[in-house]
């Protein structure tokens, strides 16, 4: 009995244990189930924000696209407008100036058509006098044999007598006139030599050789000055010795002057004080930089200034070499007359004077500029400077008729083109100008650079500068190559060649200049 009630419970805590599984299985799965609806609907939620926001970036996104799209359209549009003005404007300048040049070419024709009136004119009135001289000729022939006929006498015997006749009164009266004017002349004569002399001097306008060698270099303040000159005169002494000019520090308010016959030295020395006066530190290995940095840049504008010449005349395919060579002519100078202004002015009125006679004008201009390209050929040769510009043309493979043109503007070979006698005749006219030329400079500057060949001739001379108008000759020589025994026999030596070969006004004094620096590099 009990073992049967052992069984019942047994039974009946098995099925409540069963039965309780089962509805927690049943709960748990209920719950679950909650769990994933939930869950789904958050992601549904989720989704849908997202893809909400994702609208909302890509309306922002277009908006952007938009904005920027009308923006570059309005940039796009304003210069598109500005490039159209600026078009139309220059389609404006252009119609003006097609009018401009149809309304001269009418003018010229209309010139041209009255010059050719002239010319038949001309011709008329030449025909005429030649018939009028011819009947004049006529007339005196008759009437010459009809005084022959008179008076029995040919017209050289009657002008023989004539002659005879008048001759003794002249004399008379001759020496009765003499006679009067030597009297006067000797009551006049030291009143009316001294008029002479002085309207001579006023009238005569000579420009003295240091009018033409000076360079003046303005400074602020004349503490600069005490600078420039450095402690014991040492700046100023290195400087010279760079450049080859002589510094004049004297008591001209805020002024330095740059005396020196070579234009480029001048202009190097000027360009150096400048830089040095800017910077501030001004010191013998300072001016050495600045003076070589400087010479330099002047080989540059050299170059700037033979292409900007070149350009401004419409000359192109010029060889560098050549066009370095133009440039070099700013810096110097014929009979006082700037080089290159010259070239300039004979290349302009070649090029008119060939339009004029039907000619190449581009080759007339080229030849105008290159005549005297020899005269800054850095090599002194001993030949013409024609002869040396018409072998350096021809070195640089210019037109035939130009080469002819520059080596016979002087006569020095035949000529050969017709260009030659245009640039003979357009050179004549740019020197021939009153006040266009002065000998006398041109002699200066001749003497004061064989005063330099001279020095440079002689053994151990490293540099060699004539300064003071050629009263000094400054001697640079190598410290390694010359004792300072040699140095000072040397300059001797300098001083007696001067007296044997050079002629010269007053006195040379020859300064050399023997400088020993020891240089050592620290690795």
């Amino acid at each position: 009995m009990s073992l049967f009630y052992v069984i019942v419970i047994a039974s009946s805590l098995v099925a409540t244990i069963v039965l309780s599984i089962i509805i927690g299985s049943i709960l748990s799965g209920k719950k679950m189930k909650r769990s994933l609806e939930d869950a789904d609907d958050r992601a549904k939620l989720i989704l849908k924000e997202a893809e909400i926001a994702a609208e909302n970036l890509k309306k922002d996104r277009i908006l952007e696209a938009k904005e920027k799209i009308l923006k570059m359209r309005s940039e796009f549009e304003d210069e598109a407008n500005k490039k159209k003005s600026v078009i139309i404007t220059n389609e404006q300048k252009i119609k003006q100036r097609e009018q401009t040049l149809s309304k001269e070419i009418e003018s010229l024709k209309r010139k041209e058509g009255e010059l050719d009136d002239i010319r038949t004119d001309l011709a008329a009135q030449l025909e005429h006098v030649k018939k009028r001289k011819e009947e004049l000729d006529k007339f005196n022939q008759q009437k010459i044999q009809v005084l022959e006929n008179i008076s029995k006498l040919t017209a050289d015997e009657a002008r023989e007598q004539l002659i005879a006749s008048l001759k003794d009164e002249a004399q008379t009266r001759a020496s009765s006139y003499i006679k009067d004017i030597m009297e006067q002349a000797k009551l006049t004569a030291t009143k009316e030599a001294k008029k002479i002399v002085v309207e001579t001097i006023q009238r005569t306008a000579t420009e003295h050789a240091v009018e033409n060698c000076v360079s003046i270099f303005n400074i602020e303040s004349d503490d600069i000055k005490g600078k420039v000159i450095g402690r014991e005169g040492r700046n100023i002494r290195a400087l010279e010795a760079a450049t080859g000019v002589e510094i004049i520090v004297d008591d001209t308010p805020e002024a330095i002057i740059i005396s020196g016959f070579d234009p480029v030295r001048r202009e190097i020395a000027r360009l150096s004080l400048h830089r040095l006066v800017q910077d501030g530190r001004i010191h013998p290995a300072r001016i050495e930089e600045i003076v070589a940095k400087t010479t330099k840049n002047i080989e540059d504008e050299i170059i700037e200034i033979g292409e900007r010449t070149v350009i401004d005349l419409g000359i192109h395919g010029l060889h560098p070499e050549l066009v370095r060579m133009v440039g070099r002519m700013r810096y110097r100078s014929s009979y006082g007359q700037n080089l290159l202004q010259h070239s300039r002015e004979v290349a302009n009125l070649c090029a008119i004077m060939a339009s004029e006679l039907g000619l190449n004008v581009k080759q007339a201009k080229r030849a105008g500029l290159l005549h005297d390209i020899g005269k800054v050929w850095p090599e002194e040769l001993e030949k013409p400077h024609a002869i040396v510009g018409m072998e350096l043309a021809q070195k640089y493979k210019e037109h035939p008729a130009i080469c002819n043109a520059i080596g016979a503007h002087h006569d020095e070979i035949e000529m050969t083109s017709i260009l030659s006698p245009i640039v003979q005749s357009c050179d004549a006219i740019s020197g021939a100008r009153p006040g266009a030329r002065r000998e006398v400079m041109e002699q200066y500057i001749k003497r004061l650079k064989e005063l330099e060949e001279l020095g440079l001739s002689f053994d151990g001379v490293e540099k060699c500068y004539a300064i003071q108008a050629g009263r000094e000759l400054r001697v640079i020589v190598d410290a390694e190559k010359a004792t300072d025994d040699r140095a000072s026999q040397l300059s001797f030596d300098i001083s007696q060649k001067i007296e044997r070969d050079m002629q010269y006004p007053g006195q040379v004094k020859v300064t050399v200049i023997r400088e020993m620096r020891s240089v050592a590099y620290a690795k």
